[in-house]
């Protein structure tokens, strides 16, 4: 386990659940300091902040909280083709992510810096605080535009009907996305 890049905030999540009464109260079945694991590529920290395997979750005598338990030690691939991942993504100055793809719906939202959205076509957009994307399922990297400073982007990652484009079925594709597993 890592803490957060230099010049980055610890990260912390806070989940509710209910008492006996009904009364909605903080779950005390995790940790509130989510811990934050260097990827093998070594460009990046993911931050995996809850995650669920049914869609819709089901929060029914917390089975959505003892789903993200069994996760927290090994964490899944990017995404749950039955649920949802919430993640963020810490990038060291000036790195690059492999070009790679996902099959699902995945919302990027940046939280510290400026990052570069790269598309395998060689369209960029350059994203600054606050800014979103959309990527849906399309073969793309993320460049941290800093030479200086760290970048932060918080994702939410939903899975998607099989995506076919020009007659062909597209998967997920990792690249050299070394020490991410593949999704299930």
């Amino acid at each position: 386990m890592s803490g957060p890049l230099p010049g980055l905030p610890s990260l912390n999540r806070f989940i509710t659940t209910h008492n006996a009464e009904g009364k909605a109260t903080f779950s005390k079945a995790i940790d509130e300091v989510t811990p934050l694991k260097p990827v093998a590529v070594g460009d990046a920290v993911f931050g995996l902040h809850y995650c669920s395997e049914q869609f819709p979750a089901n929060l029914n005598q917390d089975i959505d909280i003892d789903t993200y338990k069994k996760y927290m030690d090994q964490a899944p691939g990017l995404v749950i083709s039955s649920g949802t991942v919430l993640r963020t993504v810490d990038m060291h100055p000036g790195a690059i992510s492999p070009m790679h793809r996902t099959v699902s719906l995945d919302y990027g939202v940046v939280l510290e810096g400026e990052v570069e959205l790269v598309l395998d076509s060689g369209e960029t957009r350059p994203m600054k605080r606050g800014d979103v994307a959309i990527q849906r399922g399309t073969m793309h990297a993320w460049r941290n535009m800093s030479n200086t400073e760290p970048a932060r982007m918080l994702y939410v990652l939903q899975p998607c009907q099989p995506l076919t484009v020009g007659g062909e079925r597209l998967g997920e594709d990792l690249e050299t996305m070394e020490g991410v597993r593949s999704s299930t």
